[in-house]
């Protein structure tokens, strides 16, 4: 007998291979897809208390849910019938998704409900209790150090080029110049500055001087290099 002989009855005589559903493979089934569900309804609290991006979509925190839900059937089904598993990793190869993801950290809230909907599809339920835990730590140490400091740019029209005066009084605060603009007798200065949302009293003492037409004050939400 050879050994492609062997391995074919070893499969077909195997319980993998046999579509009937014993009592405790249901049971399995059914606490891991309701533990899928309230992880992902977990996921997809965190993620509505902790955006901090622009725009908060309503539907991709709602896709959170589901794809926890439908990545713990697919490794269910995977782990239950090794020809369902064939098909399906042929049939998942061939798709292609092509929608963009505007916000980094989104893709890493989309990778955490997909390993959480696998560990719970394995009913490795001691690795996702931890998994779970260790993320929301590291969620919750992100947005409180986010929030420990803002990024803000600043835009000062000048009347003149001599940018001395606006720079000292911010010499206390972490900031850099991103570019000088001169219109004839008029300047304008563009810096990044680094400080608590409280404390942006430096903007008023920059328009009491002199030399200073204007200052604009924006919040910078996105992605920057201190």
């Amino acid at each position: 007998m050879g050994i492609k002989s062997v391995i074919k009855r070893s499969i077909l005589e195997s319980d993998m291979y046999n579509q009937s559903i014993s009592l405790s493979t249901l049971i399995t089934i059914m606490v891991d897809m309701v533990l899928a569900l309230i992880i992902g309804i977990l996921i997809y609290e965190i993620y509505k208390k902790y955006f901090s991006g622009v725009i908060y979509s309503r539907t991709f925190a709602l896709t959170l849910i589901g794809m926890t839900v439908l990545t713990c059937m697919v490794t269910l089904a995977i782990s239950t019938n090794i020809v369902i598993s064939l098909g399906m990793v042929g049939a998942l190869s061939i798709v292609r998704y092509r929608t963009a993801v505007k916000e980094p950290m989104d893709i890493m809230y989309l990778f955490w409900s997909i390993t959480m909907g696998i560990t719970i599809g394995a009913s490795m339920y001691l690795l996702a209790a931890v998994g779970m835990v260790i993320m929301l730590i590291l969620v919750m140490v992100m947005h409180r150090k986010q929030e420990k400091g803002s990024a803000y740019i600043m835009i000062v029209h000048l009347k003149g080029s001599d940018e001395k005066a606006v720079l000292e009084k911010i010499n206390k605060l972490s900031y850099s110049v991103k570019s000088k603009t001169l219109r004839g007798e008029s300047a304008e200065l563009t810096v990044q500055v680094e400080c608590d949302p409280d404390k942006l009293g430096f903007a008023d003492e920059i328009r009491a001087l002199d030399n200073v037409s204007d200052v604009t004050l924006v919040q910078y939400n996105g992605e920057y290099h201190g």
